[in-house]
């Protein structure tokens, strides 16, 4: 009794259209286990750069993210704050944290977040991960809520 050919090449298919989704994570963009272990060995000293920003007319695409995860504050978030990356100047304000300091950078998908990421790096930071951000959801669940 084996399956109707239309059955195994829709099987077949399934399986391979997750993967491409799983692929088609932006450049850098940790995989949910890399950020569920970080999380774990960080614990309380874990610090989220959210690096999105609120001005619509300088980053429109960001206005998306914030209907599923509102930026950080003293109620929402514990663990994150917001720290714009600028695109324009390829810069962002340092956060005072010592260099060591577990961080996970995102914005809505990962692409600011690697910009992010790699800005801290070059300015002595060691421990940093880029989890992308709300669009990924799988990265997300794992420390959307820090």
């Amino acid at each position: 009794a084996q399956a109707p050919p239309n059955t195994r090449m829709y099987s077949i298919f399934q399986r391979n259209y997750h993967k491409t989704l799983k692929m088609a994570r932006k450049a850098g963009v940790a995989s949910p286990e890399e950020i569920k272990d970080f999380v774990a060995k960080a614990g309380s000293k874990l610090l989220v750069l959210d690096v999105r920003n609120p001005d619509a007319s300088i980053e429109p695409g960001d206005q998306k993210s914030f209907a599923v995860a509102a930026l950080p504050s003293e109620t929402q978030r514990p663990q994150a704050i917001n720290l714009i990356y600028d695109r324009a100047a390829s810069t962002m304000s340092i956060p005072n944290v010592d260099k060591d300091t577990p961080i996970i950078t995102h914005c809505g998908g990962g692409g600011r977040g690697q910009l992010a990421k790699d800005f801290l790096m070059v300015n002595g930071f060691i421990n940093v991960l880029n989890g992308g951000g709300p669009k990924e959801t799988d990265c997300w669940d794992e420390f959307g809520d820090k």
